[in-house]
């Protein structure tokens, strides 16, 4: 998987939002706020393939958090990404 091109990360009112930007997502009218563990993965995969996996190993690496956790958390954010249009 990988982040769709398109989608962009900005800082509206001290929120880190992303929005489409551009003709490929001219109908994407949504802003979806993102926390500071979600902006990092954001921020670490923009322009690679990765998979849940490869997420869990990130989040393990710079949080004090067990890969289990860390894993059940990148599936759900992967799901929500997904859902969103953000990923292909």
């Amino acid at each position: 998987m990988r982040i769709k091109e398109g989608f962009v990360m900005r800082v509206v009112c001290g929120e880190n939002v992303i929005s489409g930007e551009g003709l490929k997502q001219v109908n994407y009218s949504k802003l979806v706020s993102l926390n500071a563990t979600a902006t990092f993965l954001w921020n670490a995969l923009q322009g690679k393939d990765f998979t849940a996996e490869t997420m869990a190993d990130l989040l393990t690496g710079e949080y004090e958090v067990d890969r289990e956790t860390a894993l059940k958390d990148s599936q759900a954010l992967l799901e929500k990404w997904t859902e969103l249009g953000f990923i292909e």
